[in-house]
């Protein structure tokens, strides 16, 4: 079990923890253990208390963390390093702590994560990577005539089908000649139609001093409506998808709305640019410098997965970090300080334990200098002095 490698700290410490357990209590492989796996348990219990209680009086209190960037970056930049080269990870620094702090909102509040989308594009080097105030999509318009880059523009969010959709129940139109086909199909037309000219007619309203109107759209649109869009010189997306009409309507303001009938100028959004940009057969729309974003992405580049999926578990380790010392108000030293004060702490603590419950104190405490020992391991040092 001494030879094997594990990917994370606490696969290392629980086998540490357990191999710490068998070398105290068994004299060889066959050998009888002659101790009470309770009363070792029982020791876990008592040394994870004192962990906690320790912590309390270890950790150091933060007033206003939300207003200290400088505390709340070097949180970041301790958990990037981990993972990522220096001059990359300080790069970072500042984008991760940008994105917790646009989904913060307010003083004590919990912040959801959830509503930082992390965009991956396999495109140019890391330190291209950067903080969107704003919303990355990973589709783009669909018809060759619609504008590539708008500016000042409205954000039409919606969930309306611009396209012919079949009935839910079996059902069926009968006709006794063509003309009367072509009316049912006209009919079906003019429906759509009118969906289509009921943005045609917002946009209109409110585009009067050069802004411009962007559609986005949960359901499909049709090519015919595509077209009578782009005509208008609106940038339509269709198919977005559930998760990111949530975050455009934090991060642009404004209603989604389920039905032409509900459309007015209070549904509508605002963002600064958006524009399109196309990595071979893949399509990313960037919906930019939005008013009061409560969303954001970070878009993340590299020249192959591998840096990319690097790059993303240390964004991931970023943000939690960033986001615990909102929640708690309170920091702890890094670089495995806190680990070697509580083997300290619970080697004194083990002297007033009696029992074989003092064994798994022992072994607890072992366990926690897994983190230092990988770390000064990985700085060069020897860990065996």
């Amino acid at each position: 079990m001494r030879s094997n490698s594990f990917a994370y700290s606490h696969a290392d410490i629980c086998a540490c923890a357990n191999c710490t357990i068998f070398e105290f209590c068994c004299c060889s492989l066959s050998c009888r253990p002659y101790f009470s796996f309770c009363q070792i348990a029982e020791g876990y219990d008592k040394a994870k208390e004192r962990v906690l209680e320790f912590l309390d009086t270890y950790k150091t209190p933060v007033s206003s963390a939300l207003s200290n960037r400088e505390l709340l970056s070097s949180v970041a930049r301790t958990a990037l390093r981990t993972k990522l080269q220096p001059e990359l990870a300080d790069q970072i620094t500042d984008a991760v702590v940008s994105a917790v702090l646009c989904v913060t909102p307010e003083e004590g509040a919990s912040v959801d994560l959830h509503m930082v989308e992390i965009m991956t594009m396999q495109h140019k080097l890391q330190s291209d990577s950067r903080f969107v105030k704003g919303l990355v999509l990973d589709h783009g318009t669909r018809h060759p005539d619609m504008p590539k880059r708008l500016e000042n523009c409205f954000i039409s969010i919606c969930n309306v089908s611009m396209e012919y959709e079949k009935s839910e129940n079996a059902s069926g139109f009968l006709y006794s000649s063509a003309a009367e086909r072509q009316k049912l199909v006209e009919s079906e037309r003019r429906f759509t139609d009118a969906k289509v000219a009921a943005f045609i007619e917002l946009k209109r309203k409110v585009c009067v001093n050069g802004e411009s109107f962007v559609l986005i759209n949960q359901k499909g649109i049709d090519p015919l409506s595509l077209d009578m869009l782009a005509k208008e010189g609106i940038f339509a997306v269709r198919r977005a998808k559930r998760r990111n009409m949530e975050r455009l309507a934090l991060a642009c303001g404004g209603v989604a709305v389920n039905s032409e009938i509900d459309l007015d100028e209070t549904c509508l959004g605002w963002a600064g640019k958006v524009w399109e940009e196309s990595l071979g057969d893949d399509k990313f729309t960037f919906v930019e410098d939005c008013r009061n974003a409560k969303s954001c992405s970070l878009l993340l580049k590299g020249p192959n997965s591998h840096i990319i999926e690097q790059m993303k578990d240390a964004v991931r380790d970023g943000l939690r970090a960033v986001k615990n010392a909102l929640d708690d108000s309170s920091v702890v030293v890094g670089a495995g300080a806190f680990e070697t004060a509580c083997y300290l702490d619970l080697q004194k603590f083990k002297q007033t334990v009696s029992g074989k419950a003092k064994l798994g104190v022992e072994a607890f405490a072992n366990a926690m200098l897994v983190v230092p020992k990988v770390l000064a391991e990985n700085s060069g040092f020897d860990i065996q002095v």
